[in-house]
């Protein structure tokens, strides 16, 4: 999309924090860290939100948590992280382009959600 914030970046219109990059994924850091690792993995192509994806999506998306997972070693935090999607307006998803936060670093996260 022309107008994807996440596109733009995966073209090299915006500047970012690359720490990978192939012919289908992009990883950059986030520009409002929320931990000491806060990394963002995206699919190249644009895909709106995981309420979007079909079974076809089905192979990035496991590439895209093998990337998570090797990201969030190489950038601090190798006892553990964290990876979160959020999708749609109830999951707060701020911008609409799949993206995961990688979150880590060398102390625990905290709890998972805000008890109710």
């Amino acid at each position: 999309m022309d107008d994807c914030i996440f596109c733009k970046i995966a073209r090299g219109e915006i500047p970012s924090r690359k720490v990978y990059e192939d012919d289908e994924l992009f990883a950059f850091h986030d520009i409002n860290p929320a931990r000491p690792v806060h990394l963002l993995v995206i699919p190249r192509r644009h895909i709106t939100s995981l309420a979007t994806i079909e079974e076809a999506d089905a192979p990035v998306l496991g590439r895209l948590l093998a990337i998570a997972n090797r990201l969030a070693t190489e950038n601090g935090s190798p006892d553990g992280f964290r990876v979160i999607i959020n999708t749609g307006r109830v999951g707060q998803q701020e911008v609409q382009h799949l993206h995961a936060h990688v979150v880590g670093g060398p102390e625990p996260v905290g709890p998972m959600l805000k008890r109710i």
